[in-house]
């Protein structure tokens, strides 16, 4: 059975089994490879993308599952014109191996599309459910409030 999903504002089909996690179609079917592959069990974040604006993890959520559009890191910005959260992780030097930082960002893109100014507080609670090994949540936090800067200014 076809299945017909709008993936960064394309149209895209895919064959594969509709409980295959969304994670390996992105990866393996459409070649969307900066949605990461972290633990597997939805507790890393490594994964996050947007399904209809609301950030899920793409390992848990079975192809048959997506309700809505699909948006991965590749479409958040473009080479032209980065969103404002990866210029900002550029400027505060957020990441080290960068292996979450797909899924960083994913979730704190949800968190300003709710939240344009949120406070410490409501950064540290959104972003709690994902993991950097690297240990780089202070700029990960000062990179997220100067984003929000930079969109309350444009807004």
């Amino acid at each position: 059975m076809t299945t017909h999903l709008t993936i960064n504002g394309s149209p895209r089909s895919t064959d594969a089994p509709g409980d295959v996690p969304l994670l390996w179609v992105l990866r393996d079917e459409i070649g969307l490879t900066g949605t990461k592959y972290g633990c597997g069990v939805a507790a890393c974040g490594a994964c996050t993308v947007h399904i209809d604006g609301e950030a899920v993890r793409s390992c848990q959520i079975a192809l048959a599952d997506v309700w809505g559009p699909v948006t991965t890191i590749e479409g958040l910005g473009t080479p032209a014109a980065l969103h404002p959260l990866q210029d900002a992780w550029i400027r505060h030097q957020v990441a080290q191996c960068g292996y979450c930082q797909s899924g960083q960002i994913m979730q704190a893109a949800a968190l300003l599309a709710t939240t344009p100014t949120p406070t410490d507080a409501d950064i540290d609670s959104a972003m709690a459910g994902n993991l950097c090994r690297c240990g780089t949540y202070g700029r990960i936090r000062a990179a997220i409030h100067d984003a929000a800067a930079v969109m309350a200014e444009g807004a």
